[in-house]
Parts: structure tokens; C-alpha cells; sequence
């Protein structure tokens, strides 16, 4: 279906046109481009007009640019304005106000991006459905999400993420969801903030955006719950709380049951039994608040739970991969995209619930953005309740030095300053049997481990329990 005429694109912007197209997509990227897209040329770690030519050579229906690049055809299908993430906001803009669509915008320290699979996972088989791809949730990500949004969407499900203050509400008022969440707040990117109130004022800030009469879903469990109400009360915005002190929406039990989760909750009084493919508590805590989402939409909550057990999580967000090794079975818990102290504690204590038949080990990278307390929350995680349970760990990164330091003798494995070194040394130290944990801030590069370990390993993975 046609996304964009040129007409509609340049009375969206205010640009100036050439030529007279028509685009099914937009994208940012000559690597992923489709023949027919709007290939928008930000500029980001290298400026987007330099492939403008490549873009359109791979068949892009039309570019949005700021100027016309050397070696572009004079004909060539452009949409020129001052500022080309201003247009690509307008662009977005202009979707969001097309289109009849229930919105959720989806923010938090932790769960962002598993918790937005599961609503587009649970929404998809009640309406067409658009969410964002990947971790798409910073100032270029929500207004691509809006700018590629179909007209006759029925449900979108956007994901808002920030690293400093200020930068949430215009992400917000972009989207202007009818439901907006918080998963958690927790202590990440602290080097920007004064303290963890301030990062929950943040996170908070997304309920600006919300529509009139909209909804705020909000963790009744975390410490900074107080915050998040007292914004919510400013704003006059309904709130919907969930976790085990909510009474409406409410977590009544979890357990693990062989390689998936089982809950029971409340939603609305109402009791339901979730069955979720991967385990961890944090999961099920995610699906609470996600069914809460479900609810606050008017969508079929029945309908929901039973999608939701067709979900799984992705690479690098706790996907489970099993990979033949050495005439057996290696597993790997693929958490790798990111890690603070929560999602850590958390991805650890996955970690010595899972059933294996040989060793359980964490290869953790260091966590960044934590400010001044950095080296104590690096050691604190020596203290975890999980560790016990956990046979090895091994650190990567200068950070971890600090977790290293603080392990006893026969939890400690090696101290790599790097992934290069992890993958050099780590595989010949894994047997048949063994369940390895690999999760670090997207920097250390662990994402790269995961991929050595797969060519590596005797045939290519399985992802387990992952829905077609």
C-alpha cells in the first residue's frame, strides 16, 4: 500500500518538491533500504547525503534532504527542506494525525523493548497493528516509527527511551499515545541525573504526551512509585497500577516450569493464568503491566493472554539459542544489547533458575552510565541472591574488575578487558551441557561473543521456543 505521495509528503514538511513520486517506506539506511522507500538522509554519526545517490541507484522512490548532493539527477524524486530531522518529525506528525489508531508508547529503565514486542505480539491478531522495530525509541527513532505508520493502522505500539533529561515529553507529544507506561525505574544513566527521582521525573514526562482521557499504566512496585503518581496527579491523568502491591492489576504468583514461565494475575479483578516462553519473573512482571496496556486500549484481554504465549524474546533480549557443541548442547541466554544493575540482577537470577544438565555461567560486560557510584554497583552484584547458585562468572571490561575483585575464589573465572579476548579465550573453556549468560551494555561489543559462539559451534543454532 502506497505510504506517501510526494503531495502528501510536502504539505506534511513545508519542503519544496521535485518530481512528482509516490514511496511505500521510509528508511534511514542504504544497507536496509527497500526498492520503493523515502530515503531520508539524516545526519547522525556520518551525514546521510552522502549515500543519497547509492539510495537512489538502489531503487529509493524518492530522498529527503536539505540540499541537493553532488552527482544527484536533475530529475531525481526529492523533497528538499531546511532540516531533515525536522522534516522526518513532521513526517511523523503527520501519520500520527492520519490515522484513527489506538496508540501505547511504551518507556522505562528496563523491559522497554521486550515489553513493546509483547503488546505488538498480543495487539496483532485484534487489528493491523504497527510497532517499532529493534530499539528504535531516541529522537530519530519515534518520529521514523510515526513516518511509517499506514494509514488504516489499528493499533501502534511506540517505545520512548532517553539518555537525558529533556528528552522523553517531545518524543511524547509526538506520538500522543492513548496509554502510556512505565515498566520500571531503575539506576541507569545516572552520570546525568542528580539521583533516581530525577530519572523517574524523566521517565514520568511521557504521560505529557497523553491524549485527553488517556491512560497511564505505572509500577506500583518500585521505589519511586511516589514520584510517578505525584506527576500523574499534576497532569490530572488516570492511573492504572500494576505489580504485587496494585490491587487491580496485580502479580499473584510466578514460577519457573522447565525452560518457560507461569504466572497468575489479576487484570481488573479478573483472574488469569500466563504462560510465557522464556523464563524470568521480570517477563511476567512486563506481561502485567503489557495487559494492562491491553486493557486500557479496549482490547479482548482473553484473546491477548493467548497471544501472548506465542511470544519469546529476541536477540540480545534474553533469547535462548541452543547450539550444538562438541557432540552435545551448549545453551546460551543471549541478553547481550544491554545491562544495568536491575536488568542484571534479573538476568542473573534467569540464569540460576534454568534447568541444565551441566554448569551455569555468566560472562557479564561492564555496566556503563552509572556515574560516580559505578565501581560499588559493580561490585554490589557479588552480593546478588542468584550468585550461589551460579557455578562461574567472568567479567569484560575494566568495570568488572571491580565485580572480579569481589567474587570468592570458586565463582571467579577470568577478567577480560575486552570482548576480542573473551572470544579468543572463553570457548575452549565450555562443555556439553554447560548454560552460559551473556549480558553487557551494548558497547563491550558481547553481542559479538554470541555470534563467535555460533560459528563455532557443530551445526548452525536453534532459537528455542521462538514462535514462527
Amino acid at each position: 500500500m502506497m505510504l506517501w505521495t510526494a503531495q502528501e509528503a510536502q504539505q506534511a514538511t513545508g519542503g519544496a518538491l521535485r518530481g512528482d513520486w509516490s514511496v511505500n517506506g521510509v528508511s534511514i539506511d542504504t544497507r536496509t533500504l527497500a526498492p520503493g522507500d523515502l530515503f531520508v538522509a539524516l545526519k547522525a554519526a556520518r551525514d546521510g547525503h552522502d549515500f543519497v545517490v547509492q539510495a537512489l541507484k538502489n531503487g529509493a522512490g524518492a530522498a529527503l534532504v536539505s540540499r541537493v548532493p553532488d552527482g544527484v539527477a536533475a530529475d531525481a524524486p526529492l523533497l528538499i527542506v531546511p532540516d531533515v530531522q525536522a522534516g522526518l518529525e513532521a513526517l511523523g506528525r503527520a501519520a500520527r494525525a492520519r490515522t484513527n489508531a489506538r496508540v501505547v508508547a511504551v518507556t522505562g529503565s528496563v523491559g522497554k523493548t521486550s515489553t513493546k514486542e509483547m503488546l505488538a505480539t498480543m495487539l496483532q491478531d485484534q487489528g493491523k497493528t504497527h510497532a517499532a522495530v529493534a530499539s528504535y525509541n531516541n529522537h530519530w527513532g519515534v518520529p521514523l516509527t510515526l513516518a511509517r505508520m499506514p494509514r488504516d493502522t489499528e493499533f501502534a505500539v511506540i517505545e520512548v527511551g532517553m539518555n537525558h533529561p529533556g528528552e522523553i515529553a517531545p518524543l511524547a507529544q509526538q506520538a500522543r499515545p492513548h496509554v502510556a507506561m512505565v515498566t520500571t525505574v531503575a539506576a541507569v544513566h545516572l552520570e546525568a541525573f542528580d539521583d533516581i527521582d530525577g530519572i523517574a521525573r524523566e521517565k514520568a514526562a511521557i504521560l505529557s504526551g497523553l491524549e485527553p482521557g488517556g491512560v497511564a499504566v505505572l509500577n506500583a512496585d518500585i521505589e519511586t512509585a511516589p514520584t510517578l503518581a505525584a506527576v500523574a496527579k499534576d497532569g490530572g491523568v488516570s492511573t492504572h497500577w500494576f505489580g504485587t502491591c496494585s490491587e487491580t492489576h496485580k502479580l499473584l504468583s510466578v514460577e519457573a516450569q522447565g525452560d518457560s514461565t507461569r504466572a497468575e494475575v489479576l487484570i481488573d479483578g479478573q483472574a488469569h493464568e500466563l504462560t510465557i516462553q522464556s523464563l524470568g519473573a521480570h517477563f511476567a512482571m512486563n506481561a502485567l503491566g503489557a495487559l494492562a496496556c491491553v486493557a486500557a486500549l479496549g482490547a479482548d484481554l482473553d484473546r491477548a493472554v493467548a497471544s501472548l504465549a506465542l511470544w519469546s524474546p529476541v536477540k540480545g533480549r534474553g533469547a535462548r539459542l541452543e547450539l550444538p557443541w562438541k557432540g552435545g548442547v551448549l545453551t546460551v541466554l543471549d541478553d547481550s544489547y544491554n545491562a544495568n544493575p536491575t536488568s542484571v540482577g534479573a538476568a542473573l537470577s534467569v540464569l540460576a533458575a534454568a534447568p541444565t544438565r551441566g554448569r551455569k555461567i555468566a560472562v557479564l560486560g561492564d555496566m556503563k552510565e552509572l556515574g560516580p557510584d559505578e565501581v560499588a554497583m559493580h561490585q554490589a552484584l557479588a552480593r546478588h541472591e542468584a550468585v550461589p547458585h551460579i557455578d562461574q562468572i567472568f567479567g569484560v571490561g575494566p568495570l568488572m574488575r571491580a565485580l572480579d575483585d569481589a567474587l570468592a575464589d570458586g565463582k571467579r573465572g577470568t577478567s577480560w578487558q575486552n570482548a576480542s579476548d573473551a572470544i579468543s579465550a572463553l570457548p575452549a573453556q565450555l562443555e556439553p551441557g554447560d548454560t552460559l549468560l551473556i549480558k553487557g551494555s551494548l558497547s563491550v561489543g558481547l553481542g559479538k561473543l554470541v555470534d563467535a559462539l555460533r560459528d563455532m559451534s557443530d551445526a548452525p543454532a536453534t532459537f528455542k521456543n521462538n514462535h514462527p
